[in-house]
């Protein structure tokens, strides 16, 4: 299949390096150093076990410069996709599969799901609906990444661990589309399964990212500070239940207890998460589609949420803080 990744970033390049080391045709869709770095060098790979490997067969292109491919693999962060979703177009023939790497909940989410909100707009994920007017939901496959990566230079990525990318179709069929999507990435070396109920496995990711994102933004704390400190392991939990009860009132049951999934954030370790990594390198903060989300779902089935919004607001102030004086927050040893 001909594979166009959107965003060459961590995820989007471990993706793309392995199909195309696997044998598929892949374009990286990427602007700047990296758009330069892969049209010369290929895309670097560092694994886990910290073997590398390069692949040269993979082409780079500009978004305007794009071309119709068999799948689209959208891997930018949720605040991203807006900028280049009136563009997609010039990827796209009558059959492109769109396939959303986002994390939180999307913007599509009702699309497809029977009952009082189908159809409804997810205002977090899209505030102004331009996403919705340029992608077409019926081409969207969902999908719920686990590995964390790392883009350490333009064109290389070094995975720091995990390989599962669970996919779905928003009506729940195991279509033949999504099936050959599964059958590339597992020869590619992932584990792609391919979820009857995607939404409750979208709720399982975000469960954590609803405390971890946000708290770890404003404390500088890792995952093992944040579980391991008694005050903030009590609010962890507070918000996970605020969390789970949103989910319920959606229809989403959840597999396991709060305390299992705090422990299996603590049993990470010392590890920053995606959003405290933005805020040290001054970058946009993931702060709606991780929480201001639930605040949404939240308000939509009238449920109490004290603990995220108390969160949600301060995290919020944080975030216009850093954009309106273009800065980054990093604590440094005093000696």
């Amino acid at each position: 299949m001909k594979f166009a990744v959107v965003g060459a970033g961590s995820i989007g390049g471990f993706l793309g390096a392995r199909l195309a080391l696997a044998g598929e045709d892949v374009t990286f869709i990427a602007r700047g150093a990296n758009l330069e770095a892969i049209g010369k060098n290929g895309f670097t790979l560092i694994e886990e076990d910290g073997s590398e490997q390069v692949t040269r067969s993979v082409k780079a292109a500009a978004i305007k410069d794009g071309a119709p491919h068999d799948v689209v693999l959208l891997a930018l962060k949720a605040h991203q996709v807006a900028a280049v979703a009136p563009d997609l177009h010039r990827l796209l023939g009558p059959e492109t599969t769109i396939v959303t790497l986002q994390n939180g909940v999307p913007w599509w989410y009702f699309h497809k799901l029977p009952g009082p909100y189908e159809g409804r707009p997810v205002t977090a994920a899209d505030p102004d609906g331009s996403i919705a007017r340029h992608i077409d939901n019926d081409r969207i496959i969902g999908t719920v990444v686990y590995p964390a990566s790392e883009l350490i230079a333009p064109g290389v990525v070094k995975v720091i661990e995990g390989n599962r990318f669970t996919l779905g179709e928003p009506d729940g069929s195991k279509s033949e589309r999504v099936q050959r999507l599964s059958d590339a990435l597992t020869k590619a070396g992932f584990k792609a399964p391919v979820a009857a109920d995607l939404r409750a496995e979208i709720w399982m990711k975000l469960w954590g990212n609803v405390i971890f994102n946000p708290v770890s933004a404003l404390t500088h704390g890792t995952l093992a500070g944040i579980c391991g400190f008694p005050l903030t392991r009590d609010l962890a939990a507070k918000m996970m239940a605020e969390t789970q009860a949103v989910a319920e009132k959606l229809g989403v049951r959840f597999r396991i207890s709060i305390e299992k999934r705090i422990a299996g954030a603590e049993a990470v370790g010392e590890h920053k998460t995606s959003m405290l990594q933005d805020v040290e390198a001054g970058r946009a903060l993931e702060l709606e589609a991780l929480v201001g989300s639930v605040v949404e779902m939240a308000r939509l089935t009238e449920t109490p949420t004290p603990h995220v919004d108390a969160i949600y607001a301060i995290a919020s102030l944080l975030a216009k803080t850093l954009a309106d004086k273009k800065g980054k927050l990093e604590i440094q040893p005093t000696s």
